[in-house]
């Protein structure tokens, strides 16, 4: 299984990936990451480093993170290459996996929602609670969906 390279310089922050978490926002809810006629390499840059979490995982029975900003691999507390081999079920504890469940099944049907709060748990154990998430499905050049992906700004410990 290839690993996704490290958003840097040399590969644009991943310029085409950023293009995709973008403009699959802007499919469903009107409103993209990417300003039109922005340079997309700066743009890249600024999400990688982003005040606000921004992840996605791919597709399959067991999906991997493809991608985590700073602040998530903060969060997570893990760094690009620990993150992009994680499940992203892992993402939150087994007893809310049913929740997650539902909340990736509501926005398959729906295509995006906003309005999602929950646990997550970082690697050292750590939970914390997000609130007001965007998460959307990926749609690649074809229309076909690639993945999901998810971004939010408001986080708390959880006591």
């Amino acid at each position: 299984m290839a690993e996704w390279p490290e958003p840097d310089e040399q590969n644009g922050f991943l310029v085409e990936h950023a293009r995709l978490l973008s403009d699959s926002l802007q499919h469903w809810s009107g409103c993209g990451l990417i300003e039109p006629g922005e340079d997309e390499v700066v743009a890249a840059r600024m999400l990688y480093f982003a005040p606000f979490a921004l992840l996605s995982h791919g597709t399959g029975s067991d999906p991997l993170f493809t991608y985590a900003n700073h602040t998530a691999q903060a969060l997570f507390e893990m760094d690009w290459a620990e993150i992009t081999r994680l499940p992203s079920r892992l993402s939150a504890e087994a007893p809310l996996q049913a929740e997650r469940n539902a909340l990736l099944k509501r926005v398959a049907e729906q295509g995006f929602i906003d309005d999602y709060t929950g646990i997550r748990i970082a690697a050292s154990g750590r939970r914390f609670y997000i609130e007001q998430a965007t998460v959307w499905n990926l749609l690649d050049s074809r229309q076909q969906h690639c993945g999901q992906a998810a971004m939010f700004g408001l986080w708390r410990p959880v006591l």
